[in-house]
C-alpha cells in the first residue's frame, strides 16, 4: 500500500510577483514557537493596564541578533524599505516596501522570499542553530487603509501579547 505524504498548504499568492513594487506584511515564527526573543525576566503579559513602550521591552540576546539582521535588510537590499517591525517572544512581524519609481511599477532584483530567507539564515548562523520554523506568512498590503490597520497591529502587538494568537507561556 502506498502512502502519500501530507501536502503543505501553499502560502504564497499564485502567479504573484513578490519582487514587484508594493508593501508586504511578513510574520516569521520561531521553531516550535519557543519564546526566545524576550528575556526571561520580561513579564509574559504586558497588559493594557500597563503603559510599556516597545523600547523598554527586554529583548534577549537572540532577539538583539534578530533586530540586527532586520535592520540590515535595507542596507543589504538598497531597494527595499523596512517600514516597521516588532520582535515578539516567539515571532517577528515586518512591513517591507518595494517602492514605485516615478509612478511606475518596478521590480527589485530579489523577491521578498529571498530577503526573508537570507535574514533567517544569517540569524541562525550567528546564534549557532536554526531558530525558525519553515517558511513564513505574508500578506500583500492592498491599500492605505490596509497598511494603517497592519501598522497599528504591529505597533501595539507587544502590549497585547497575552491575547496574541502566538501567545504561550
Amino acid at each position: 500500500m502506498e502512502y502519500e505524504l501530507p501536502k503543505r498548504k501553499k502560502n504564497r499568492l499564485e502567479n504573484f510577483d513578490y519582487s514587484s513594487s508594493g508593501a508586504y506584511f511578513i510574520t516569521i515564527c520561531t521553531k516550535d514557537r519557543k519564546n526566545i526573543f524576550w528575556r526571561k525576566d520580561q513579564p509574559n503579559f504586558v497588559g493594557e493596564d500597563s503603559i510599556l513602550p516597545y523600547d523598554s521591552i527586554k529583548i534577549s540576546l537572540y532577539g538583539k541578533i534578530v533586530e540586527k539582521y532586520i535592520n540590515a535588510i535595507p542596507m543589504r537590499y538598497y531597494y527595499i524599505k523596512l517600514m516597521q517591525y516588532v520582535v515578539m517572544p516567539n515571532h517577528v512581524h515586518l512591513i517591507l516596501f518595494i517602492p514605485y519609481e516615478d509612478g511606475r511599477i518596478i521590480s527589485s532584483p530579489t523577491d521578498i522570499s529571498t530577503v526573508v530567507g537570507q535574514m533567517k539564515r544569517r540569524v541562525s548562523k550567528e546564534i549557532g542553530f536554526s531558530v525558525w520554523q519553515r517558511s513564513f506568512h505574508d500578506h500583500v498590503i492592498r491599500d492605505k487603509e490596509d497598511y494603517e490597520k497592519i501598522a497599528k497591529y504591529v505597533r501595539e502587538n507587544p502590549t497585547r501579547w497575552q491575547y496574541d494568537c502566538f501567545y504561550s507561556e
